[in-house]
This record gives structure tokens, sequence and C-alpha cells, in this order.
């Protein structure tokens, strides 16, 4: 597929009708649009620059041959993981190899020299693949198996990422990325040496004269010269970078090694024969938070401009190197992720492509089901990468480039009278309640509602099961137009907690998820996941550098023999230490299902209530509270668990009983209560596979309005920023629209009683649950072991019947816009 892009439209497309309601629909949405745009679930726009290609499913990296005429592309996603190759003259996908799990790849490529021979890291495999090419086709050899035990025969998982070739094509070097290594491996004899490097390398450059392979090690601030003239490899030096290192790439000669650096937001000038360094920053402005996170590196022909993918910012730096600064940027796709430079044409992957779209086709999640939805259907896995090749434009046509670039991120800095402009300035907030609970969309909850852009067929939790979240949408602000800003809980929670998620969480996630043996890379103190300083990233760490005082409960704690900790000191310090983490076994509210063992102690919500009335008597109610709020999650129709609708009825009360707790306390006159999910990604929806739930509750909220104001996440993150008086955090909640269009100046103080949820919350799985041998097979112990489709799918059919089909797909084009949606964006009412 090949499509050329065009200046973003915005307007009025058409009205359409869903459920009983009309709307107006205009290009606020998230998604692909139909003028080849699109809008990133944050609301950045994407309008990619030249010639697109689709690709697979999270391409990562891409290698040209030394002919000039194939791009190879290595597809790194949660489903099928494929390696393609691109006819560079026409831009069509020649070919495409695919790995189901538990086969896998990742984003090692190297070419020989000749061109006879492909190489390709499968890190979950522990081996590199290898290919003859011939007549423009790929076929695969036998592979390179890497060691799996250590001389001491202690297993050991490699998990090979980055790979280089030496310049005479006898050896490979490999970045054994897990096991903080780096291996050379004799291409004749298939000998392997391996020497400890630095902590989680990731990409390889070799220097042309063979001696010497330059490592980045993207879980630290440093690269390591390896020294591999010997019969074992050696690192040699070190040398200090920016945080976070990614790909890098080396100059004709050698003498200097470019290194993009993702948590730091620049490239580092490395000179290789003293080790020393310097850094260009490829930030948007002087002064801007964290957020572009480059990642790939290519260089011009004649080494005088070096350009950088910017992940984060959806752009590609073109560096003047003689003036060590950038000279300007080019749109291209969502998130892109490598480059490749060949006869005057860049080719740039874009690990996102232009975002999701609906995912309310046949096969789609299902929570009351277990059996696989569809890759296509499945937010982890329904993006479709591209690739944007152009000539990189230059003087006046790279600044109108810049300029769109500018206006497609261009921050909303709007703010009113309830929610400040900056932080500091006065609100008649003083305290939130940040709850976070997990993986449902709008239409699985409201689609029903009555009101608001919801799709009824996809309704599965009404007012039997869900009375308290739709109660509260109606009557304080239904929010219909929110997104979680990540596919899947692995990075939904990074988003949650510090609004970024980095590259290595990125690159991480769909193996973790697919049991390709990577590490589950969030909620967690590992410096690699830290987008920014380990001590520098989670709101609670700005909320404790500023004075603000906050209590957590559930947020990033792990069990230890029946206390709650989090391996964050700051964090812990200020932990209700009974109160229960992520556990399924364990309910969320008193009354509904029994605890599945021992040890579940005090209800969730309960544990929070006793706290927050000591707290109220004693006038220490703090600013910021954080309460996590999980079993919405569900175990599907595993047997002996609470049914779906018995789990979802459980975590509503819970809700309901905060707010009613909130509501009739001193505390509730200058008290906002804000409501998401960590991401999306277990169910469908008519709009966007990322939009999903939203509540603002306060006096200053109950309104019963339509608010369709675009928010995200980030949105709210950064809203709770404002009123708790702290900068933000990142690029992402600076760009982010604050929810001030929720909230009214005129205070409505009545308080909330909680609903008790009709549906028996006591109701378990029987064995003749749908799908329950293979629900059986799950894991849920831990967040997101599951299969979610099989999951989806016997959710489905637990709601809907055994039998019962999944909807149509629906095409309809839905934004804001209606009269009554309009009206709500006035905070007088």
């Amino acid at each position: 597929m090949k499509f050329k892009t065009i200046p973003v439209i915005i307007g009025t497309l058409s009205c359409v009708l869903v459920g009983s309601a009309a709307f107006a629909a205009v290009s606020t949405f998230a998604g692909p649009h139909e003028d080849g745009t699109a809008v990133t679930s944050i609301g950045m726009r994407v309008t990619p620059t030249g010639q697109q290609t689709s690709l697979g499913d999270l391409p990562l990296n891409s290698a040209i041959s030394p002919d000039g005429k194939r791009l190879a592309v290595t597809n790194n996603g949660q489903g099928t993981q494929s390696l393609q190759l691109v006819d560079l003259a026409d831009h069509e996908v020649d070919q495409t190899i695919s790995y189901k799990s538990p086969e896998s790849l990742y984003m090692g490529l190297a070419w020989s020299p000749d061109g006879t021979k492909l190489y390709a890291s499968a890190a979950a495999n522990s081996k590199i693949r290898t290919y003859g090419y011939s007549g423009g086709k790929l076929a695969e050899g036998a592979p390179i198996q890497l060691p799996t035990t250590t001389p001491a025969g202690k297993a050991v998982n490699l998990f090979p990422a980055g790979l280089a070739i030496t310049p005479d094509g006898k050896r490979l070097v490999v970045a054994d990325q897990l096991a903080d290594a780096v291996s050379v491996v004799d291409l004749a004899t298939g000998n392997v040496s391996t020497t400890p490097a630095g902590h989680r390398p990731l990409s390889v450059a070799v220097s042309p004269d063979g001696t010497t392979a330059f490592v980045t090690n993207q879980g630290a601030s440093d690269i390591s010269a390896v020294d591999i003239t010997g019969a074992e490899p050696k690192v040699s030096r070190t040398v200090t970078v920016g945080l976070h290192p990614n790909k890098s790439v080396l100059s004709k000669g050698g003498h200097t090694l470019y290194v993009a650096n993702g948590d730091d937001d620049t490239v580092s000038v490395v000179d290789t024969a003293a080790g020393t360094s310097t850094n260009i920053s490829v930030a948007p402005e002087k002064g801007a938070p964290v957020g572009t996170n480059p990642t790939g590196l290519a260089l011009d022909e004649a080494g005088h401009r070096l350009f950088v993918s910017n992940s984060g910012n959806n752009d590609v730096a073109v560096v003047d190197l003689a003036q060590k600064a950038v000279a300007g940027v080019v749109p291209v796709g969502w998130y892109p992720s490598s480059l490749a430079f060949s006869d005057g044409t860049l080719h740039v992957t874009n690990a996102k492509g232009l975002g999701a779209g609906p995912n309310n086709g046949p096969g789609h999640p299902n929570p009351e089901s277990t059996a696989p939805a569809a890759e296509n259907q499945y937010s982890g896995s329904m993006i479709v990468g591209t690739l944007s090749s152009f000539s990189v434009p230059e003087g006046g046509q790279l600044q109108k480039a810049t300029e769109q670039v500018k206006n497609n991120n261009r921050p909303d800095t709007a703010g009113g009278n309830i929610i400040p402009r900056q932080p500091g300035q006065e609100s008649p907030i003083k305290h939130v309640i940040y709850v976070v609970k997990e993986n449902r969309t709008y239409d699985q909850v409201l689609g029903s509602l009555g009101k608001g852009n919801g799709d009824p067929s996809l309704n599965l939790f009404g007012d039997e099961s869900a009375p308290n979240m739709r109660a509260l949408s109606k009557k304080f602000t239904t929010i219909d137009n929110f997104y979680a800003d990540a596919e899947v809980s692995a990075n939904g929670w990074n988003w949650v907690a510090s609004a970024n998620s980095n590259p290595y969480a990125e690159q991480m996630w769909p193996a973790n998820y697919s049991g390709r043996k990577a590490p589950y890379p969030s909620e967690g103190n590992a410096p690699e996941i830290a987008a920014q300083q380990p001590d520098n990233t989670y709101v609670w760490q700005r909320l404790a550098k500023a004075g603000v005082s906050f209590r957590n409960y559930g947020f990033y704690v792990s069990n230890n023999a029946g206390t709650f900790n989090a391996a964050d000191p700051v964090l812990d310090a200020q932990t209700d230490h009974n109160y229960h983490g992520y556990d399924l076994n364990c309910p969320d509210s008193a009354g509904s299902f029994a605890p599945l063992k021992p040890g579940c102690g005090t209800p969730r919500i309960e544990e929070w209530a006793n706290d927050f009335q000591s707290q109220v008597t004693s006038g220490t109610v703090p600013t910021v509270q954080f309460v996590r709020l999980p079993n919405d999650h569900t175990q599907a129709t595993r047997v002996g668990a609470p049914t779906p609708k018995a789990y979802v009825a459980d975590n509503d009360y819970a809700l309901g009983k905060l707010v009613d707790t909130v509501s009739h306390s001193s505390a509730w006159k200058d008290t906002a209560i804000f409501v998401t999910e960590d991401d999306a990604q277990n169910g469908p929806d008519h709009v966007d596979a990322h939009r999903t739930l939203a509540l603002a509750i306060s006096p200053y909220t109950q309104t019963g309005k339509v608010d369709s104001t675009f928010y995200s996440t980030a949105s709210m993150v950064r809203t709770i920023g404002l009123i708790a008086g702290i900068g933000p955090l990142t690029q992402f909640d600076a760009f982010a629209t604050p929810m001030n269009a929720s909230f009214t100046a005129k205070p409505d103080n009545t308080p909330y009683t909680a609903l008790k949820p009709s549906y028996d919350m006591t109701t378990v799985n029987g064995a003749n649950a749908p799908m329950a041998p293979q629900v059986a097979t799950q894991d849920t112990a831990t967040e997101d072991k599951i299969d979610e489709q099989l999951f989806n799918k016997s959710i489905w059919q637990s709601v809907n019947g055994a039998d019962s089909k999944m909807p149509e797909p629906q095409h309809s084009v839905i934004g804001s816009g209606s009269s009554s949606q309009l009206a709500a964006k006035d905070p007088d009412g």
C-alpha cells in the first residue's frame, strides 16, 4: 500500500447517527484520518512527508543492502513479528517472512559486506537468524545459536539486540541486552566469545579497521568501546554520553561516533580516539522538558548532515554538523524509530504509523471471552507501522517543514478559573484524588449511557454492574473524547505515573506480552525504565521535591509477606502499607466476592476509607492521593473466580464508596477526584482502540454536561500537576490540554451516595463458563501475563452468551461537535 500525505484538514465532515444521538464529526479524534494524516492519542497531529509504505507491527530497525536496492525492516511487535524487504525503486514490500511466538525477531540487522547474507537477531530464541540473499529475495538458513548457560552452567538469557559485522565480513558483534554483555561470533567457525559490557547494551557500530566495536548501553549513560582483535573481546574504554543511549552511527573515517540519547533529548558526538564527548540538543526549544526521545541516526554521504529520528516529536531532525546545531525538522509518522539514507533519499520507519483507529470488528477484544482477538483488533498489535521516504528538504522548504512540526505539536496552554494556567496560581481545588483502574474502553461501560459519543452495541457493563461509573458520568461530567496514551499496561503505568514511556519500555513490552522472554518494563525503579533520572521521573517525586503532601494506595507496590512496599523510597515513605496492591484474588470493596486466597486483609476501599477518615479528623488530608482499584481487569471466565460482571461490580462499588466517603466529608468542598484506566486494551471502541474512561468528580464538575474536548492520560497528569503546583513532567503533559472544560466556576456541593450494583457480586464462573478451559491456562497473578485477545472474547461470551457473535465493523468517523457538547466547554456553564 502506498499513499501520499496532504495537509491536515480541520472541519465538519458529516453528521452521523450513533445510538440515539447525532454528532457532527470533526477531525478531533485519535487515529488515522482519510487524508493520510492522523492524530496520536495525546492529540499531536501526524502529517508524514514523502512516499508512505505500510509495514508490519512495530518496525524498530532497518538496514539498506550494500547494493542500495533493498531496505530490510524488522517488525518487533506484540503479534506476528516479521522481516520485510522493501524495493527502494518502487517502495513496495517485496517479501515478508513471518514469525509467531515463541519464534521472534528483535532490533538487530546486519548485511554482509558483499550483500549476499543478512543477519537478524532473534532475542527470545537466543540465536541470530541468517539469510541468503539472491535475486532480490531472502532465504533463511541455519541460525547461529548463542549460549544459554554460563561456563558455570547457570542459565542465561542473552536476548541479542543490535548487530554489526566487521568490514572483512568475518565476525559478527552482538549486543546481549539482558545479559549486560557483548558477544563476538566467528562466522567461519560459529564460535561465540562473550564479555561483560555496560547495562542493557542495545546497538553496535564497528570501526572501519575492524578492531573496535562501540556499544551503546541503553540502561545507563555511557557507551563501551570493545576491543575485538583478540581471542576474547574486552572493554577497553567507557565513554560518558547522555541518558539512555539508543542507536549510534560512525562517521565514514571512524573518528566520530554519534549517539542518540533517548531520555536526554541530545545526540552525543564522541571523539573515538580521545574518548571524549559533547552534546547537541535536539529538543524543540531551549528549556523544553524531556520528551523528544531520539532513537535512530543516519548520516548523508558527505558526512555533513546528521539525521535524527525523534520518536516523541514525530519528526526527523536535520543536524548541520559544521554548526553542531539542528537546522530544521521534517514531519514523519507516529514514533519514528530508525533511519537509513541512500542516493539522496531518507527512509524512516515509523513504529506506530498512523495509529490504531476503531477496533469494533469481528474478533475484537472481549473481557468475557478467552478466545484470542484478531491481531488487527487488539490495541497491542493492530497498529500498522509505516515507512516514509523523501528527499530531505533544504532552505525555505526545510523551514516550512519545521513550521508544520511546530503546528503539529503546539501545546494547549488554556486554563480557566478552576484549573490554574500555571503552577502556583490559586485554585479553589485544594485536594486531588487520582484513581487508576484497569483496561476498559469507553464503549464497554458508557456506550449505552444515552449521552456522549457511545456505541450501545459494544456496552458490556451497564447499570447492573457499573451503576456508579455510569451515574457519576451522568451527574458530573460525561467525558467522551479521552484516550489512554498507551496500548497496554506495561507502557500505560509509565504514562499514568510519569507522562512518558521511554524507548526501552516501548521496545521491550511487546516481547514481554507475547511470551518472548522480555522483562515487564514498568512499575519499578530500574534505571532503564525511568524516562528521566530514576529519582526525578515520577509525579510523586516531583511532588516531594516541591514539598507537596501526598499519600499512596497501591501504586507501584509489591507484596512483602502481607505488607505492601514501593521500591522507590520516596513513594514508600508515603504508602499505606496495608493497602493491597494488584491482586485479582482480593476484593476492591467489602460485601463482594469472598477472598480467593488467605491474606487479603481489609478490602482496598475500606482500608483507604479508614485512613482518609483519620486524615479528615486530624486535618491532615494530603494534597494528592494515588488510589489503585484494579479489579475491573477481571479474570475472564476462569472457573471459581468471580464472573467478569462480578469483578466490574466489585470495582464499581469501590469507586462509588470512595466518592460517597469524600462527598460526605469536610474535604468535599475543595476536592477533585480524577478517575481513569491505565490503558484500554481489554475491549473494543468504535472511535479508537485508545479511547477509555475518565471522570472528573468535584463540586465544580457537577454539571451533567458532556465534555468532548480531546484529552488523554497526559491531560489528567497535567491537570493534577497544575492544581498541586508542579510544572509539567515531560513535553507530553506540557502539550496536553488541561481538563478545565469539565469544570464550572459555580460549585454544587450536593453529596453523592454510592449505588450498590444489582448484579450479585458473589457470582463465580462455573465449569461450563464460556472458554473456561482456555482461560485456566492463563497467568493472572500479575498484570497482563495473559492472552488479552483470548480473555476479551471469553468475557464477551460471558455477558452475551456462548453463541453470541461479535458486532460487525462500523466505519463511522466520530469526534466532538454537537451543540450540547460544545456548550460544555464553557467553564461558567
